[in-house]
């Protein structure tokens, strides 16, 4: 028997992504120029949305960073991308965990001065773990 698979050769490694430097999401090389003008209209939108003292400035994509060799680093690039996205969260003025802007009404809803969310990552108490 022939272990060859007949037709072209395959990829053995997945494609490349990206990271949106709005939302903090990974797209593919190509879907990433079709997504960052959609979401940075849906950023647009939810900031309309917020009172004038709460709004901010634009995002503003950070430059692709350019290795020893003259090249775009793409991994140095993808984790400058992705820092810009998690610094556009909003922190929860209760809580102090922080989401993304069109996430925060959400939270908020549970989230109260006299009830604050628990903070994520603690490890509960011996009384409060199940037996």
């Amino acid at each position: 028997m022939n272990n060859f698979t007949p037709g072209p050769p395959r990829a053995t490694k997945s494609a490349p992504t990206v990271f949106c430097f709005i939302c903090g999401r990974q797209f593919g090389s190509k879907s990433i120029a079709i997504h960052e003008p959609q979401c940075l209209k849906k950023w647009h939108a939810e900031n309309e949305k917020l009172p004038k003292s709460k709004r901010r400035a634009a995002p503003v994509k950070p430059d692709a960073v350019i290795g020893n060799d003259g090249r775009i680093d793409a991994e140095a690039t993808n984790e400058v991308l992705w820092k810009n996205s998690q610094g556009l969260m909003v922190e929860c003025e209760h809580c102090g965990r922080k989401f993304n802007e069109d996430r925060l009404a959400v939270h908020q809803r549970s989230c109260t001065a006299e009830n604050p969310a628990k903070s994520v990552g603690r490890s509960r108490s011996k009384s409060q773990t199940k037996r």
